[in-house]
């Protein structure tokens, strides 16, 4: 993959000129900075799609490319661990960031998060509709019978079954991944989501829990249970809740469940913010 593009709102950067191209830059238009490598399956998938994003988004931000062989001090300097690995940078200040290969739909909702489109781009990316987790998993089979030997497919494969809720095909593609994908930063955090949605095989529904919880907001089970469902059906903060909750109440339940469940859902979310919040409010609690 080429980082070079004629698109001006995309280009490359470096140690000498991150200071000026993106952190002085962030104070007037939002930088989003793209940790990548030539080597890197995943960020062969994401990064075209941030480029076609930021064209998309019309100047709304600018996509900054830092190419982590050419720039190993850069990434030191910024902890990245895994690639892809992006932040955004507003203001002079990083404001949110994931890591790995986000589907379009959800890079649409993280962009939107922080920036808006410019006139005359609007219209264009409130057109364009969300890929559903079902249309994901049809267009990566269609892709892995074109080219069989990407195996980092695979991997976008077991993620797209977790999003549609089929936990044990997922499973088995997680399960059946080549050693170079097993400990890419997507493949560990799917592995935690698992565990949770394991948690939840013969559980009762959100209602049901939702009303033990109200009936007797002592019961600890329904509350573990019932925050787990609300953090794998899209609503972290109050998955999150239910944990503290434990936490304060009830720190030894279970063998220190609540604890646990913190981390393990701390290890799935890609909101950077959020995760940072609770593991403040988790510290407080323990120490």
């Amino acid at each position: 993959m080429s980082a070079t593009t004629a698109d001006t709102h995309v280009f490359d950067v470096r140690e000498d000129n991150f200071e000026a191209e993106v952190l002085q830059a962030s104070l007037t238009t939002p930088i989003l900075v793209d940790f990548w490598a030539t080597w890197c399956g995943p960020c062969k998938t994401l990064g075209p799609m941030l480029e076609k994003l930021a064209g998309e988004f019309n100047g709304a931000f600018r996509l900054a490319k830092v190419d982590v062989d050419k720039s190993q001090q850069l990434a030191g300097m910024f902890g990245i661990r895994s690639i892809p690995t992006v932040m955004l940078v507003k203001d002079g200040q990083i404001v949110d960031g994931f890591a790995g290969a986000l589907p379009e739909g959800q890079l649409r909702e993280f962009l939107t998060r922080h920036v808006q489109p410019l006139d005359g781009a609007a219209a264009e990316v409130a057109e364009a509709s969300p890929e559903s987790p079902e249309e994901a998993i049809n267009r990566i089979q269609q892709a892995m019978a074109a080219e069989p030997e990407k195996t980092e497919l695979k991997l976008d494969l077991a993620l797209a079954l977790m999003r549609a809720g089929h936990a044990d095909a997922a499973e088995a593609e997680l399960t059946s991944l080549p050693a170079n994908l097993a400990t890419d930063a997507r493949a560990v955090r799917l592995r935690s989501q698992l565990d949770l949605a394991r948690a939840l095989k013969g559980a009762p529904t959100l209602p049901e829990l939702q009303q033990r919880v109200q009936a007797d907001a002592s019961d600890w089970a329904a509350r573990d249970l019932l925050g787990v469902r609300l953090l794998l059906e899209d609503d972290a903060q109050a998955g999150l809740d239910q944990f503290l909750a434990i936490l304060e109440k009830a720190r030894d339940w279970n063998d220190g469940q609540a604890k646990k469940r913190l981390l393990a859902a701390f290890a799935t979310l890609d909101d950077a913010e959020l995760v940072g919040r609770y593991r403040r409010r988790m510290a407080s609690l323990l120490f």
